[in-house]
């Protein structure tokens, strides 16, 4: 009964830890992601505006 307790114990562990990596994995994957398209945003914002310039307004 103890080997049991012991081993479902582990078997719990192992599966928190795989997981635990996965969501971290997910985390940091959405994280730099986001930072690309962030960048890349900012950069067609910029873009934008330097090449709008030459553009005329109507009043």
């Amino acid at each position: 009964m103890f080997w049991k307790i012991v081993g479902a114990l582990i078997v719990a562990w192992v599966a928190f830890m795989i997981i635990g990596s996965l969501i971290g994995f997910l985390v940091k994957a959405v994280l730099v992601i986001a930072v690309i398209g962030g960048v890349g945003f900012l950069g067609a914002a910029a873009y934008g505006a330097i090449k709008g310039k030459s553009r005329k307004q109507i009043p």
